[in-house]
């Protein structure tokens, strides 16, 4: 996730054995860790919703309910936790079902001391690795900002430094990319760099324009000009005079309309409707627009001589399919944002979430993003957004793109596709977490990314995990 750890590791142990609560608690408390007991379930409830602790010890078998069932609620309160079940009687159909379901480990009584002592050494250093991790997030999030845009990846950093260099001497600048990669907030970065800053940044959504007012609205008119035109009346340009105007959906104006800017660009002078008079004027052209203008020009739609004016200075954004690394950027930078905006205490995003996002392809960009995020911290009861906090156009895609691609375009899959869709099929159960899925199908966490088509940026497996259907030797 990408809350805030602290450094100290919260224990909650839940069991209906006085003695070996007492027991848990003198073996694991020290200065760095603190634990918590409750002798029921309800209680223990209670305080995993209150402590939000790192590691919940359970007992598999207590009044009224099991072990099982108390695990998922726990991580339905808190998705992050590492849970870690405890039985006097081991049974390797429960161990499965417990790891299943999102056990991080499955003990049998009488704990071993030691084993235990190096799993919260283990988790004490996870933390602590964690506090330094969120550190640095913070600070790459603060250097990954640009005039309001966010972005690390090689895409980004050039579309950045492309701006620098265009911002202080542009005249005109066409900005393409699809809908929702933040043509916009790169309009507002070039103004902001540009030397008229201090002046006025005015925008015109092209394809909201109305045909029949679309030139009153960019050049204005005089009184009289036609009906109901009571008064002169300045248009968008004559507003950004001494400043900078978008022109966003460019692709949309008129071929008339853009004859008349192409005066403008060449000339720096309007002339409103019903005037003869032409009007001085100082401003600064932004073009957007996500549609293929050079195949408009082929056929017809747009004049060519306007697009080679604009398309001297050409500055395209990436999809965000094609800058999936500035992914957790994106969602530190938002989850941050509406939870101040809503008032709420949503601190980060699980790792399952992360994953689905990350498996998402994205149509609409940062935008989509966006908006899906602010849902979810608006609509989530937790201080962590979860994969049950997401669209459920979003859950459901990684189930459609398994189906597609077994199906193919071939008669039979090959064995190499039926061995990634049973993989991925595995990973959707465990949420995403790789980890879980290597252990259910019995194989390393290395040959899983090897089936999925993906590197380790992690260390190498060291030791492959056990296959936990097999019984224990």
């Amino acid at each position: 996730m990408i809350s805030s750890p602290d450094l100290t590791l919260r224990v909650v142990t839940i069991d209906d054995d006085v003695q070996h609560l007492k027991f848990i608690s003198t073996v694991l408390s020290s200065d760095q860790v603190v634990v918590s007991t409750a002798p029921d379930p309800h209680a223990g409830l209670d305080l995993v919703r209150k402590e939000r602790p790192h590691l919940v010890l359970v007992d598999l078998m207590m009044p009224g309910t099991t072990g099982i069932e108390l695990l998922e609620k726990i991580l339905e309160v808190d998705p992050n936790a590492e849970v870690v079940l405890l039985t006097g009687q081991y049974s390797t159909e429960s161990a499965v079902e417990a790891i299943q379901k999102g056990a991080a480990d499955y003990l049998t009584k009488p704990v071993d001391v030691e084993k235990l002592q190096q799993r919260v050494e283990s988790l004490l250093s996870e933390v602590r690795k964690g506090q330094r991790c969120f550190e640095l997030e913070n600070e790459l999030l603060e250097n990954s900002q640009f005039a309001a845009m966010v972005g690390h990846s090689p895409a980004m950093l050039e579309v950045f430094h492309r701006i620098r260099r265009v911002a202080p001497h542009f005249r005109s600048v066409l900005l393409t990319g699809e809908t929702g990669v933040g043509k916009e907030l790169a309009a507002q970065a070039l103004h902001r760099l540009s030397p008229v800053v201090s002046g006025p940044f005015v925008t015109c959504n092209c394809s909201a324009v109305v045909e029949t007012l679309a030139e009153s609205e960019l050049f204005g008119h005089v009184k009289g000009a036609f009906t109901g035109a009571v008064q002169d009346r300045i248009g968008l340009f004559d507003a950004a005079n001494g400043g900078t105007i978008l022109l966003d959906e460019i692709g949309e104006l008129s071929l008339a309309l853009q004859a008349k800017l192409l005066r403008v660009l060449q000339n720096q002078e309007i002339q409103r409707v019903g005037s003869a008079a032409f009007r001085r004027v100082d401003i600064r052209v932004i073009a957007a627009t996500h549609r293929d203008l050079r195949s408009m020009v082929k056929g017809g739609r747009f004049r060519e001589d306007l697009f080679y004016r604009l398309s001297m200075v050409h500055i395209k954004l990436p999809s965000l399919a094609q800058r999936k690394e500035d992914l957790p950027l994106f969602e530190r930078h938002f989850i941050k944002r509406f939870a101040q905006q809503y008032g709420k205490p949503v601190g980060g995003i699980t790792r399952r979430a992360q994953a689905l996002l990350a498996r998402y392809s994205w149509p609409g960009n940062v935008r989509e993003l966006e908006n899906v995020l602010g849902s979810a911290c608006m609509t989530t009861e937790g201080e962590t957004i979860d994969v049950s906090d997401l669209p459920e156009y979003i859950r459901v895609q990684q189930s459609i793109e398994v189906r597609d691609e077994i199906r193919g375009e071939e008669t039979f899959p090959t064995l190499e596709q039926v061995e990634r869709a049973h993989a991925v099929r595995v990973l959707e159960y465990a949420s995403g977490n790789k980890v879980r899925a290597a252990e259910l199908l019995g194989i390393s966490r290395t040959k899983l990314y090897r089936i999925l088509g993906e590197s380790d940026s992690s260390a190498t497996d060291r030791t492959p995990p056990a296959n936990p259907r097999q019984s224990p030797g």
